[in-house]
């Protein structure tokens, strides 16, 4: 039979282990601010991730755009060249510079590539 004392005296022991309970009732709620920082996480890798597709898009352009001026200068270049060679012209000095245009900017259009593009 219990007595009158046990249900205070069980009252009175676990009395302590109340903040206990309210730490792990406070713990769950800690999960939903562990969530929504790790979701805001997301989201900024996310930016970061479009924010590098962007750039190399742009980087893309640019080497494309080079390209495409280094095949206009090699074609002038070929053109003045069989100028020259089958119809006599004199474009001996302008054949030179489209020559020496063509060679820098394929040097830097391969520097550039490597320095965008090459892993490592």
């Amino acid at each position: 039979m219990r007595s009158i004392w046990s249900l205070p005296l069980i009252a009175v022991l676990l009395y302590p282990l109340f903040p206990l309970g309210l730490a792990l009732a406070a713990d769950r709620s800690n999960e939903t601010v562990i969530q929504d920082f790790v979701k805001q996480e997301e989201r900024a890798k996310l930016g970061q991730l479009e924010q590098q597709q962007a750039e190399t898009k742009k980087k893309h352009q640019i080497l494309f755009l080079m390209g495409l001026a280094l095949l206009i200068s090699i074609l002038t270049t070929a053109g003045l060249g069989i100028a020259m060679a089958l119809y006599g012209k004199q474009a001996f000095i302008l054949h030179t510079l489209f020559a020496g245009f063509s060679v820098t900017l394929a040097i830097v259009h391969a520097v550039v590539a490597i320095v965008w593009f090459y892993p490592g």
